[in-house]
Protein backbone atom coordinates (compact mmCIF):
# COMPACT_ATOMS: atom_id res chain seq x y z
CA UNK A 1 0.00 0.00 0.00
CA UNK A 2 1.35 3.42 -0.94
CA UNK A 3 0.69 6.44 -0.11
CA UNK A 4 -1.51 8.57 -2.03
CA UNK A 5 0.74 11.79 -2.20
CA UNK A 6 4.05 10.12 -3.06
CA UNK A 7 2.15 7.93 -5.79
CA UNK A 8 0.47 11.32 -7.27
CA UNK A 9 4.14 13.30 -7.15
CA UNK A 10 5.55 10.06 -9.07
CA UNK A 11 3.36 10.19 -11.61
CA UNK A 12 3.97 13.47 -11.94
CA UNK A 13 7.40 12.99 -12.53
CA UNK A 14 6.96 10.43 -14.91
CA UNK A 15 4.91 12.31 -17.28
CA UNK A 16 7.52 15.00 -17.35
CA UNK A 17 10.22 12.80 -18.84
CA UNK A 18 10.06 11.43 -22.34
CA UNK A 19 11.04 8.01 -22.33
CA UNK A 20 11.41 5.47 -25.54
CA UNK A 21 10.03 1.97 -25.36
CA UNK A 22 13.16 -0.33 -24.90
CA UNK A 23 13.77 -3.93 -23.29
CA UNK A 24 16.57 -6.14 -22.38
CA UNK A 25 18.60 -7.13 -25.64
CA UNK A 26 18.29 -3.45 -27.20
CA UNK A 27 21.59 -1.35 -27.84
CA UNK A 28 20.89 1.64 -26.49
CA UNK A 29 22.55 5.11 -26.34
CA UNK A 30 22.54 6.59 -22.77
CA UNK A 31 23.81 10.57 -22.94
CA UNK A 32 24.57 11.47 -19.21
CA UNK A 33 25.36 14.97 -17.87
CA UNK A 34 28.50 14.94 -16.42
CA UNK A 35 29.52 18.09 -14.27
CA UNK A 36 33.49 18.28 -13.68
CA UNK A 37 34.03 20.94 -11.33
CA UNK A 38 31.92 24.30 -12.57
CA UNK A 39 31.85 22.65 -16.27
CA UNK A 40 28.89 20.23 -17.69
CA UNK A 41 29.72 17.82 -20.65
CA UNK A 42 27.40 15.05 -22.48
CA UNK A 43 29.03 11.71 -22.31
CA UNK A 44 27.64 8.87 -24.37
CA UNK A 45 26.89 5.22 -22.81
CA UNK A 46 25.99 2.83 -25.79
CA UNK A 47 25.54 -1.04 -24.99
CA UNK A 48 23.19 -3.53 -24.51
CA UNK A 49 20.50 -3.44 -21.78
CA UNK A 50 20.81 -6.49 -20.00
CA UNK A 51 18.44 -5.67 -17.03
CA UNK A 52 15.26 -3.48 -16.69
CA UNK A 53 13.64 -3.60 -12.52
CA UNK A 54 11.83 -1.33 -10.04
CA UNK A 55 8.73 0.58 -10.85
CA UNK A 56 7.28 3.97 -10.84
CA UNK A 57 10.37 6.65 -10.38
CA UNK A 58 12.77 4.14 -8.76
CA UNK A 59 12.81 1.87 -12.01
CA UNK A 60 16.47 1.98 -13.22
CA UNK A 61 18.36 -0.47 -16.13
CA UNK A 62 21.45 -1.59 -16.79
CA UNK A 63 23.24 -1.24 -19.53
CA UNK A 64 26.87 -3.28 -20.59
CA UNK A 65 29.83 -2.45 -23.17
CA UNK A 66 33.04 -4.16 -23.85
CA UNK A 67 35.56 -1.54 -22.76
CA UNK A 68 39.29 -1.30 -23.77
CA UNK A 69 41.20 -4.63 -23.33
CA UNK A 70 38.26 -6.30 -23.95
CA UNK A 71 36.93 -5.71 -20.48
CA UNK A 72 33.02 -5.50 -19.67
CA UNK A 73 31.29 -2.11 -18.37
CA UNK A 74 28.33 -2.37 -16.85
CA UNK A 75 26.17 0.85 -15.52
CA UNK A 76 22.81 1.28 -13.72
CA UNK A 77 21.00 3.93 -15.00
CA UNK A 78 17.62 5.41 -12.93
CA UNK A 79 15.75 5.33 -15.66
CA UNK A 80 13.86 9.01 -14.12
CA UNK A 81 17.02 10.35 -13.34
CA UNK A 82 17.65 14.15 -14.16
CA UNK A 83 21.59 13.54 -15.42
CA UNK A 84 20.18 11.44 -18.20
CA UNK A 85 19.71 13.49 -20.79
CA UNK A 86 18.71 11.47 -23.68
CA UNK A 87 18.40 7.69 -24.75
CA UNK A 88 18.26 6.34 -27.97
CA UNK A 89 17.92 2.99 -28.80
CA UNK A 90 20.32 1.79 -31.63
CA UNK A 91 19.39 -1.93 -32.35
CA UNK A 92 16.46 -4.04 -30.81
CA UNK A 93 17.30 -7.52 -30.00
CA UNK A 94 15.47 -10.20 -30.25
CA UNK A 95 15.90 -12.75 -26.55
CA UNK A 96 14.24 -15.09 -24.60
CA UNK A 97 14.94 -13.80 -21.45
CA UNK A 98 14.07 -10.84 -19.01
CA UNK A 99 17.63 -10.56 -17.31
CA UNK A 100 20.77 -10.95 -20.35
CA UNK A 101 23.50 -11.58 -17.16
CA UNK A 102 24.76 -14.54 -19.13
CA UNK A 103 26.38 -12.54 -21.29
CA UNK A 104 28.84 -11.70 -18.41
CA UNK A 105 30.38 -14.98 -19.08
CA UNK A 106 30.30 -14.81 -22.78
CA UNK A 107 32.80 -13.01 -25.33
CA UNK A 108 32.57 -12.18 -28.82
CA UNK A 109 30.70 -13.67 -31.02
CA UNK A 110 29.19 -15.72 -28.25
CA UNK A 111 27.81 -12.66 -26.78
CA UNK A 112 26.20 -11.89 -30.31
CA UNK A 113 22.53 -11.06 -30.12
CA UNK A 114 20.26 -11.45 -33.15
CA UNK A 115 18.13 -8.49 -34.02
CA UNK A 116 14.56 -8.60 -33.54
CA UNK A 117 11.86 -7.94 -36.67
CA UNK A 118 9.38 -5.20 -36.61
CA UNK A 119 6.01 -6.73 -37.41
CA UNK A 120 4.63 -4.42 -39.67
CA UNK A 121 1.06 -3.37 -38.45
CA UNK A 122 -1.02 -2.65 -41.14
CA UNK A 123 -4.80 -1.23 -41.48
CA UNK A 124 -7.12 -2.97 -42.96
CA UNK A 125 -10.65 -1.06 -44.06
CA UNK A 126 -13.82 -3.24 -43.22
Amino acid sequence: MRNSYIEHFENQQIAQKEVPDFRAGDTIRVAVEIKEGEKTRIQNFEGVCISIRGQGTGRTFTVRKIGANNIGVERIFPLYSDSIKDIQVIRRGRVRRAKLYYLRDRKGKAARIRERKEKERTKTSA
